[in-house]
């Protein structure tokens, strides 16, 4: 088999475990994408971007994965939850990921919900709380899929 072949293959399934990713957070999305990228950056015919492109790619896509991880908290406390209510959403989030795809909506919420309720907050405050991780987690998620949008059209570019 050709090695060119081999390359775009690689790209291609790549691609599609960042966009996966962008939605499941077990997986790493952004740096997925990045890794697909790189591959077609090998290709034989391939014009290679300047360096400081490839570079802005990088520090991008590492930059929205660690955004991402703490937005369900920063939502959560943004909506006037405590760091319960913080780590409620984070520990649900990770529960959440054994009841998918329901479980990643309603991990952090319950999360949340149930931190603040367990440090003593009503059930008025503590639903603001989960609203607010609930926010976060699809800000991260939207995020996500627009970045690893642009970086894959950058790479079919490069392809063809």
């Amino acid at each position: 088999m050709n090695m060119e072949y081999i390359l775009i293959t690689l790209s291609v399934l790549f691609l599609l475990a960042g966009f996966i990713g962008c939605i499941i957070p077990m997986l790493p999305g952004p740096p997925l994408t990045l890794v697909g990228y790189c591959f077609v950056l090998f290709l034989p015919n391939v014009v290679i971007p300047e360096w400081y492109v490839v570079t802005f790619w990088t520090l991008l896509m590492v930059t929205i994965t660690v955004i991402d991880n703490l937005l369900p908290a920063w939502g959560t406390k943004k909506y006037g939850g405590t760091k319960y209510g913080m780590w409620g959403s984070v520990i649900g989030l990770f529960i959440g990921l054994s009841f998918f795809p329901i479980g990643l909506v309603v991990g952090p919420f319950l999360g949340a919900f149930l931190g603040e309720r367990i440090s003593g907050h009503n059930s008025k405050s503590a639903t603001r709380a989960g609203v607010g991780s609930f926010i976060g987690l699809v800000a991260g998620t939207l995020l996500k899929l627009i970045s690893c949008s642009f970086l894959t059209y950058q790479t079919v570019k490069l392809m063809f």
